[in-house]
């Protein structure tokens, strides 16, 4: 079955000038001449965890394998290039559910010129796992990091954020465009992809700054999904809640100088909106405000996997 897959697959990639061996032989061939810095990511989707496969079409756990690989090559504002995916397959009904993985992982990758290099497929008796791994390549301005916020930066995210599990969580758009461009407008001087939720990701950039924040609540742009989920769950937890928590927005959360922040806004160069939501300070810890201008500690919360 594994190398019917292969021949499957390599009937349906399209040339890519990148790609000098493709899918069939023991490694894949990547013409890098033109490269200067690469970047290297991966991630792993294991069903359970990052999806329940009987309660979603897997069209949508292959496009969002390749697609959180796309996000963290925008966080480092870059431009993704080829991937290889790994699959573990159940012995039963492995070659279809492959099949429907790249039909939806496919058109995620021709639409972001990604080349798709090869990859591994094994089966067990085991639930579903799917690995990608993913190289891009940095700009002229370098790999924006965690590390470069200063103290006094703006903190700018795109986009809405908040109850992804309702569905955004699978069919995010990669904000690999808005990031190259922002890049190549704007110095920005940090910058992350919001994966384990919007405190969470903050506390990384600030530790990794050596800094503190301090979020203005009222000034959030929670989604709809937020409110939605908030009112189902009937928990106590609010729309605010869940989008400083729940995780999985893909959206960007970057450090940018008050002067650059202010053109940013006012220019509003991007299809989707992007909102100042608080502030970097000399001073360690979270913080957040409210419109009543009251200050607190603001608790970290998000998704982290544990383990002994």
């Amino acid at each position: 079955m594994e190398s019917e897959l292969i021949a499957w697959l390599r009937e349906r990639l399209p040339p890519h000038p990148l790609l000098r061996l493709g899918p069939g032989d023991d490694a894949a061939v990547l013409d890098m001449a033109r490269i200067g810095e690469c970047i290297v990511t991966v991630d792993l989707l294991t069903s359970g965890v990052d999806f329940v496969l009987h309660e979603v079409d897997a069209r949508r756990v292959g496009r969002k394998a390749l697609a959180v690989n796309l996000s963290d090559i925008a966080a480092m504002a870059g431009r993704p290039l080829a991937a290889v995916v790994a699959l573990a397959l159940p012995r039963k009904g492995g070659m279809r559910l492959a099949v429907e993985l790249y039909e939806g992982l496919l058109p995620l990758a021709e639409e972001f010129d990604v080349a798709i290099a090869g990859g591994d497929t094994n089966a067990w008796d085991g639930p579903l796992a799917i690995s990608v791994t993913m190289l891009g390549e940095t700009t002229d301005r370098g790999p924006l990091r965690r590390d470069g916020a200063r103290p006094g930066d703006r903190i700018l995210v795109t986009g809405s954020i908040g109850g992804s599990i309702l569905g955004r969580h699978f069919d995010f758009q990669p904000r690999v465009k808005e990031a190259l461009l922002l890049a190549e407008r704007y110095q920005l001087n940090a910058g992350i992809d919001m994966s384990d939720g919007l405190s969470v990701d903050l506390s990384h950039l600030a530790r990794e700054s050596g800094l503190g924040a301090e979020l203005r609540s009222d000034t959030i742009p929670i989604a709809e999904d937020a409110h939605q989920l908030a009112k189902q769950l009937c928990d106590g937890t609010t729309p605010l809640d869940h989008a400083l928590c729940d995780g999985e927005d893909f959206e960007l959360l970057l450090a940018v100088g008050p002067d650059e922040a202010e053109r940013i806004l006012s220019e509003q160069p991007l299809d989707i909106p992007i909102a100042d939501i608080g502030h970097f300070t000399a001073q360690p810890g979270l913080r957040q405000t409210d419109a009543a201008g009251t200050t607190t500690r603001l608790e970290v919360g998000g998704w982290e996997h544990e383990f002994d």
